[in-house]
């Protein structure tokens, strides 16, 4: 049972598997508001303080992807959950690239998703050991990290805030640099599981993460295949 009543967003257009998905996340303590479409969603997103979205894909006059780069476009931190119909490759990575934390195809057990949303949480409030480092201020090349704030700068370029994945495997890339971050590792640390999913959400914020460093081309992010990443600074 959850402890702290946590606030959820679902937006969903069939009334009926909203509503039933609205009253099983009701009984088991959770605070719900429930829309019927992406415009509905937006609107009840802006209004209140929600610890997680669910959405579905397959909407009226705004879809799941486009709500889910709205949302994301005012919080970097709150965790997505994709629920679809369908199950296409190329649908789930583009759910990832967007930042979703999940992806749920229907029909699914409910138990499941509740595990999901439990496992989200539990990574969230989790004291991770590379948040527990002395030190939390890097130089990278001609970068500066602080990976308490979540800031990298560029000399004196802008301040880029990243996300908290971003943030937390960057500092992971950090702590091991010049040598090898094991994929298992980092999945289990950030991602709380290692499901291929996961591993192609990790694959995608490497992406991120070499597009914010690549003012400075001493600084490479390698893939070591079927083992991880490496990060060197010449």
């Amino acid at each position: 049972m959850i402890k702290t009543k946590k606030k959820v967003l679902i937006v969903e257009d069939d009334q009926n598997f909203g509503t039933i998905l609205r009253d099983f996340l009701e009984i088991k303590g959770f605070e719900v508001i429930l829309t019927r479409n992406g415009i509905e969603g937006l609107n009840a997103f802006k209004k209140n303080q929600f610890d997680l979205c669910l959405l579905d894909v397959m909407m009226p006059y705004k879809d799941g992807f486009t709500l889910a780069k709205e949302i994301r476009n005012s919080s970097l931190s709150v965790p997505i959950i994709f629920l679809t119909a369908k199950s296409m490759k190329d649908d789930v990575l583009r759910g990832f690239k967007i930042g979703a934390d999940d992806y749920l195809t229907k029909p699914f057990d409910s138990d499941v998703l509740l595990s999901k949303i439990k496992a989200i949480f539990k990574r969230i409030e989790q004291n991770y050991d590379i948040r527990k480092s002395v030190k939390y201020i890097f130089k990278i090349g001609r970068y500066f990290f602080n990976a308490k704030l979540r800031e990298l700068s560029y000399e004196k370029n802008e301040i880029i805030k990243l996300s908290p994945k971003e943030g937390d495997l960057l500092h992971l890339l950090i702590l091991y640099k010049n040598d090898l971050m094991p994929r298992e590792l980092a999945l289990k640390k950030i991602w709380n599981n290692s499901t291929y999913f996961t591993s192609r959400s990790m694959d995608v914020y490497i992406a991120k993460l070499r597009k914010h460093l690549k003012l400075d081309n001493r600084i490479n992010i390698s893939n070591v295949h079927g083992e991880g990443f490496i990060m060197t600074v010449e």
